[in-house]
């Protein structure tokens, strides 16, 4: 493995590693019909039949400085948007293309607004860029995977010149890279048989963007998908590996380490309800409760969580979605701080929860009551400093009951008077412990 490839990596995704939670936004002309951004492809919807939904994009309640301070408060660091995804629809003000947000009713450049709303609320900003687009006339279309006109006999002596697609494609990543001040994240999406690597001319495409922005950090979907990561998971990643994996509506089990056991940095992106676009017949969403287990899952095992919400056609967030973020920031402002900074423990999954760990302190997230005093196995009574409830600053001791002296190498934690009796834990969703420990054979 090149080493400088990995130290440039380390150096830039340091804060992404940091951050942990972020938000994930799928908007466009998908919206309106409201049956997911995969419906083109999954009905074969024509380009032409599809175009009616760009003259009535105007989502006339879109603030984008309610949606960051929204992601702010839920706990979240970074947001992503979607610029352009595969039907080939821009949010921002492209002079490559007239399928662009600022030929519809609205008229405003979106991604201009959003880049600077959440710069302003202190959160780190990415773009997702399709490098599929069902619009282009250049993209080929019969015979492809997904196009949905793969199967219209009409396209099948369609001629298409692949290599104009790519210069059309490189320039607005180009504009993306340039326009809109600094960019943190450039999110690719994705590569598929016949279209890989090289094939999108990909290590052109990230030398171009690293010379605008030195710092970024890109995902490694120039050669994956959310179901096959890359070279990145073996000691020696392509030049168009990228700088993290991003499995797709699943958390790895054990996180994800290359060939020879070495950790690299990932972020899960999965969906509220089932979809990723707006879908009002949709649901089925996921708790604030599940959520944040989920955070502290990611966190435990090395990654990120990157979560995606799906405004409507009018610009604004279903009530159910702001509840449910609301609920998170509500657990984060008190135990943000197990989540911000930390990743591995040195110590084993526990069976009533799990471990986050920064340098010497250990967070002990309690997602199941025990019966009696909560026993830290693995943990020595010497190791510990102190032990607080991070909620409010409660004195956990560090003792061994009387009806664990068997156990007497293990580290229990006294919630109550007397020891050995069982005391409910708040909040329910999830307590955190945090445990200062002693210096001595610490590892992150």
């Amino acid at each position: 493995m090149d080493n400088k490839i990995i130290e440039d990596r380390t150096k830039r995704t340091e804060w992404f590693l940091n951050d942990r939670f972020g938000l994930f936004m799928h908007w466009g002309l998908y919206s309106i019909h409201g049956k997911g951004e995969w419906f083109p492809s999954d009905k074969q919807v024509s380009v032409d039949n599809y175009k009616e939904y760009f003259e009535e994009f105007n989502p006339v309640r879109f603030d984008a400085v309610k949606w960051a301070k929204m992601a702010k408060q839920a706990g979240m660091k970074y947001a992503v948007l979607t610029a352009k995804h595969h039907d080939g629809f821009c949010l921002f003000d492209s002079k490559y293309t007239d399928f662009k947000v600022t030929n519809t009713p609205f008229k405003r450049d979106i991604v201009k607004e959003y880049v600077e709303a959440f710069r302003q609320e202190g959160l780190k900003v990415g773009l997702y860029y399709s490098l599929l687009d069902w619009h282009h006339p250049d993209y080929p279309a019969y015979g492809d995977m997904y196009h949905p006109d793969r199967e219209n006999e009409k396209r099948r002596d369609d001629y298409h010149d692949f290599d104009r697609y790519l210069d059309y494609m490189y320039n607005q990543v180009e504009e993306l890279a340039t326009n809109y001040g600094k960019i943190d994240i450039m999110w690719y999406d994705f590569s598929y048989e016949g279209h890989i690597g090289d094939d999108w001319r990909g290590k052109e495409l990230i030398e171009m963007v690293k010379k605008h922005q030195p710092h970024i950090i890109l995902n490694g979907r120039i050669e994956g998908s959310g179901e096959s990561y890359g070279s990145i998971m073996t000691d020696n990643p392509s030049e168009y590996a990228g700088d993290f994996a991003c499995p797709e509506m699943i958390i790895p089990p054990c996180g994800l380490k290359t060939d020879t056991g070495k950790d690299i940095p990932w972020e899960a992106c999965f969906t509220l309800n089932n979809n990723w676009a707006y879908c009002p017949n949709d649901k089925m969403y996921k708790s604030s409760e599940q959520i944040i287990r989920k955070i502290v899952e990611c966190t435990s095992k090395g990654g990120n969580l990157l979560l995606n919400l799906s405004p409507t056609a009018k610009g604004d967030f279903p009530d159910i979605q702001k509840n449910i973020l609301h609920g998170i920031g509500e657990w984060m402002e008190i135990n943000s701080e197990s989540i911000y900074g930390c990743g591995k423990s040195e110590f084993s999954k526990p069976e009533w929860g799990r471990y986050t760990q920064k340098g010497n302190k250990l967070y002990a997230h309690i997602l199941e009551e025990p019966i009696g005093a909560l026993c830290l196995s693995g943990i020595k009574k010497d190791r510990v400093k102190k032990a607080r409830r991070l909620s409010d600053g409660f004195e956990m001791v560090a003792m061994t009951p009387w009806v664990a002296k068997e156990f007497s190498n293990d580290l229990f934690l006294n919630y109550g008077e007397p020891e050995w009796m069982t005391f409910t834990f708040e909040p329910a969703v999830d307590t955190v412990i945090e445990i200062d420990l002693l210096q001595e054979n610490v590892t992150k």
